[in-house]
């Protein structure tokens, strides 16, 4: 069994059937030191080299993950009861990838992503606003650039684990691990 097409199946009706944010996944990181966050990101591409989602290079999640390019990734799917846990190493998306992606984004996205320094101190939310409309201005009639601290990460799957849960707790677990060859193994893991 292919994990990545139970993946693909399982996706499709998380966005047929999921009302809120079917995209979204907790993506856990860790410093230097081992000490690990976690924070919502959305899922915008996904395939056998990765599961893609963009950020500002120089924020929390980016500086971790420049430290220690580790990753797992936890979609949860309330209303079907389902969930996947993804985890395994991860690596910058090509320029080109990044490009083509922030081109795709709407203007205010575009605007908010090149103004922000997410994560860090903000002395009040109008240096935020001042930056976003002298970036406006300055581009007025043009696209944006991508800034070059504004990029994607993939996270290449090693294991994924997919949880079924049913109302008597007694749920349905099957972990695939990728062999050294590429190929993946499936255990059946207790609830």
């Amino acid at each position: 069994m292919d994990p990545l097409a139970l993946f693909d199946e399982w996706y499709a009706k998380a966005k047929a059937g999921e009302p809120s944010d079917p995209d979204a996944m907790a993506l856990a990181t860790s410093d230097g030191n081992g000490r690990p966050s976690v924070r919502m990101v959305l899922l915008k591409a996904h395939g056998p080299e990765g599961f893609v989602f963009y950020t500002n290079l120089l924020s929390r999640k980016g500086l971790e993950l420049s430290v220690n390019p580790q990753a797992a990734l936890c979609f949860h799917w309330k209303s079907l009861y389902r969930q996947v846990r993804i985890e395994g190493p991860v690596r910058p998306v090509s320029d080109e990838e990044a490009d083509a992606y922030f081109a795709s984004r709407g203007r205010a996205k575009q605007l908010a992503a090149s103004a922000s320094k997410q994560s860090r101190p903000m002395a009040d939310r109008a240096v935020f606003d001042e930056r976003i409309a002298a970036l406006d201005e300055e581009y007025a009639g043009r696209d944006l650039p991508r800034p070059p601290h504004w990029s994607g990460y993939a996270v290449k799957p090693l294991s994924i684990e997919f949880w079924e849960g049913t109302q008597d707790r007694m749920h349905h677990r099957q972990l695939f691990t990728r062999t050294d060859e590429g190929s993946w193994t499936r255990t059946l893991l207790y609830p």
